[in-house]
């Protein structure tokens, strides 16, 4: 059948919102209404940044330096292992995974036992 769906993209959408305020707002009071739009969003900026720093700072950042592929799981367990600082001579892989996942704050038993199934 017909459809009557706008089909506008891009800058068609800017155009019509500045079309739209002006015949609501009249030519008189746009530019304080977007000296104000421009204050909410250096807040909003503000604030987002704010709360991005303050989830960063909560769950601490991990320094995972990777110079190349990894080829082996063997090779992804020890760059996790050596990130969080954990010496990883003479461990087997099931040890470096249960250090890797416990310093993640994760459950390695129950890990391994959804990858069995």
């Amino acid at each position: 059948m017909f459809d009557y769906a706008l089909n506008i993209i891009g800058n068609d959408w800017i155009m019509i919102a500045l079309a739209a305020m002006v015949l609501l707002l009249g030519t008189k009071r746009v530019p304080d209404a977007t000296k104000k739009l421009a204050r909410v969003m250096a807040q909003y900026d503000k604030t987002k940044n704010m709360v991005q720093d303050e989830i960063k700072k909560a769950k601490g950042e991990l320094n995972i330096n990777i110079s190349g592929p990894v080829m082996s799981e063997r090779q992804k367990l020890e760059t996790l292992a050596k990130s969080f600082g954990v010496n990883t001579e003479g461990k087997t892989d099931d040890d470096l995974r249960n250090l890797v996942n416990s310093k993640l704050g994760g459950n390695a038993k129950a890990d391994q036992d959804t990858t069995k199934q």
